[in-house]
This record gives C-alpha cells, structure tokens and sequence, in this order.
C-alpha cells in the first residue's frame, strides 16, 4: 500500500470514529450531511478520497472541525531545523 492509500484509509478510520463517538450510522450521517450512503460508506472503507467540501460537510454534521478528521495524519518532514534550512 502506498502513501496515498493509506493516508485516505486512515482519514476514513477517522471519519468512522468520529461517526461512532456520536452513535450516529452511515445512513444517519449521510441523511444530516446531504451525502449519498454510498459516498460515506466508500470513504470509511478508505477506498474514496473526500473533496475539502465533502470533509466540511462531515466535519460540520459530526460537531468537530476538519482538522479533526486529520488526527494521525501529519508527517513533518522538516522536523528539525537542518532539514528545514536545507529546503530554504
């Protein structure tokens, strides 16, 4: 698995926390964010990667922020600052 797959796996894992924190289901979500079943269904199962919209969307409808939905995500590649004076 790549980079990419894995980053939009865990972004659905995410989601899917989120969702189950609030008790809610797929179709419920899907119902208050205004999305298809199936557009958050593929996302939780990590094989959809969500527009920033889509994310908002869900990020409004589950009461937490879209940074949120990132948790676990970020890889700093400049994590000192040799690194980071070399891209300069």
């Amino acid at each position: 698995m790549n980079n990419k797959e894995q980053f939009i796996k865990k972004l659905g894992q995410n989601v899917r926390e989120k969702r189950l924190q609030r008790k809610l289901t797929v179709e419920k979500l899907s119902m208050e964010a205004g999305m298809p079943y199936s557009q958050i269904s593929r996302l939780e199962l990590g094989k959809r990667n969500p527009t920033a919209y889509t994310l908002y969307l869900i990020s409004n409808t589950l009461g937490c922020s879209p940074s949120e939905l990132f948790e676990g995500l970020y890889q700093n590649k400049y994590n000192d600052q040799q690194n980071y004076n070399d891209v300069q």
